[in-house]
């Protein structure tokens, strides 16, 4: 009896099923956080017409595509909460969550944020009346057009983040996510502040539009003349750490904020802006609930 097509054995014989080039990738397995399996919706994760998870993870900066296939198989890939542990899997970068060790990945190229270190006599805004300098002249290098989140006052330099992402532009400036700020205080103290003023920081004091308080504060200098304090609070309010100095009888000489959350000032020169890399914009989105 003739065989029955497609049931038949190779022309070598070896009794292999011929797998038609049309034929789809297994569906990849999936795993809980906990590390037990669950069954995969190929309907919800798997894009037929997307792009390869691998492919994703290296034009996102994760490396080569052996190394994100590494990324991988290792269990340290999720999509849409799902761990990946498999090859294979196409997804939708516009649609799917992406998540590597746990922290979500950027993976619309059009959406660009950036750490400015804005100078002192510069206005945190993209254009002023008074023709004061103001941001636009920073963000001339980026084709996209960047907003500022929060601002930074005139006297006031440091670290301001620029970004055409509206989502994470709200949540970083709405009351509900309260984003830890570090700045750094110069101020005249002869004879050295007394022991008191970190303590009394760190314990509240009383301004006219209600309570601050510092999550730390600490000296970092003093020479019997001028005194260096590091200040980390999480409220934004306008001009909140020179007004908490003032209360306490303090002129604040120079302020310079040196961290939003996970990004840092670091060296970056006074007028020099860079892109957040991946672990910091993952760590600010998972801050902000995104």
């Amino acid at each position: 009896m003739p065989a029955q097509p497609g049931r038949g054995r190779t022309a070598g014989g070896s009794g292999r099923r011929r797998r038609s080039a049309f034929t789809p990738p297994r569906t990849p397995r999936l795993r809980e956080a906990d590390g037990t399996a669950r069954q995969s919706d190929p309907q919800n994760l798997h894009t037929a017409d997307g792009e390869r998870l691998q492919k994703v993870l290296a034009r996102a900066g994760f490396g080569s595509r052996r190394a994100c296939e590494a990324l991988i198989s290792t269990g340290r890939v999720s999509v849409d909460g799902a761990v990946v542990t498999e090859q294979g899997l196409r997804i939708d970068p516009a649609r799917s969550a992406v998540h590597v060790d746990g922290r979500r990945i950027q993976l619309d190229d059009t959406l660009v944020t950036v750490a400015l270190n804005k100078p002192r006599h510069v206005v945190s805004a993209m254009h002023d009346p008074q023709g004061r300098r103001d941001l636009t002249e920073f963000t001339a290098e980026y084709p996209q057009r960047l907003y500022h989140v929060g601002r930074l006052d005139y006297e006031t330099e440091g670290l301001l983040l620029l970004t055409n992402d509206g989502d994470l532009a709200h949540r970083l400036t709405h009351p509900s996510f309260q984003i830890e700020k570090t700045y750094v205080c110069r101020f005249d103290a002869p004879g050295g502040p007394p022991r008191s003023l970190v303590r009394t920081l760190r314990d509240g004091v009383e301004l006219e539009d209600g309570p601050a308080r510092a999550d730390r504060a600490r000296v970092l200098a003093q020479d019997g003349r001028e005194a260096v304090v590091e200040v980390t609070l999480h409220e934004g309010r306008n001009r909140i750490v020179r007004r908490m100095f003032a209360s306490q009888g303090y002129d604040v000489t120079a302020l310079v904020r040196t961290r939003i959350g996970p990004v840092l000032l670091g060296n970056l020169a006074p007028g020099s802006s860079r892109r957040l890399t991946e672990r910091e914009l993952g760590t600010l989105m998972a801050e902000v609930g995104l």
